[in-house]
């Protein structure tokens, strides 16, 4: 970690003494972590990461190389020919997939529905989108939105022929859900 600590320092353009006066670690602590003679601690990587503007996986040198970022990486494929790209790397909060369904040469039967904990927010990119949700079924297209609990059945398909549908997925699987924020009109207070 050492050498990575270094090499984040002086591509921050730091001297050991200008990084001591941000940080508080004295300049003889910093070179020796930087030469492996001793260990940093947690706090003491926090504080470098954040001063370096680096992520703590690059610190201790396992990030992605950029090959092996997700969105490089190969959709995930399902049986149905549904290919998923997820667009969020980490565990728990909000995760955001896209989903590219194929074309198809006739209508579809209905989809087949599924439920369970959570909530979604799904915008139509291209094609039309046919979403059962419960008993209701709605066609979606390009532009359009639909944001539902998960708990009611849901399933979607490629409303018909025309073209392959793209649209994204954001997904709270503890029920999150988003806060829209817009600015307020002229003349009017925001609340």
């Amino acid at each position: 970690m050492g050498s990575r600590l270094r090499a984040a320092r002086e591509r921050h353009g730091a001297t050991l003494t200008g990084v001591s006066c941000a940080t508080g670690i004295s300049p003889s602590t910093l070179s020796r972590i930087e030469t492996g003679r001793r260990k940093p601690t947690l706090e003491v990587v926090l504080q470098l990461s954040k001063e370096y503007g680096v992520s703590l996986d690059e610190l201790a040198g396992t990030a992605p190389t950029p090959a092996a970022e997700p969105r490089a990486a190969a959709p995930l494929s399902f049986g149905d020919d549904k290919a998923v790209l997820p667009l969020t790397r980490y565990v728990g909060g909000l995760h955001a997939h896209k989903h590219v369904l194929p074309a198809v040469e006739s209508p579809p039967a209905r989809p087949g529905q599924v439920s369970h904990d959570g909530y979604e927010w799904l915008c139509v990119l291209y094609g039309r989108l046919w979403l059962a949700l419960g008993d209701q079924d709605l066609v979606l297209s390009a532009g359009d939105i639909a944001e539902f609990d998960t708990r009611n059945p849901h399933g979607v398909a490629n409303a018909g022929p025309g073209g392959p549908v793209e649209y994204l997925i954001l997904f709270g699987p503890q029920g999150e859900r988003l806060r829209p924020r817009t600015l307020p009109t002229p003349g009017h207070r925001a609340r």
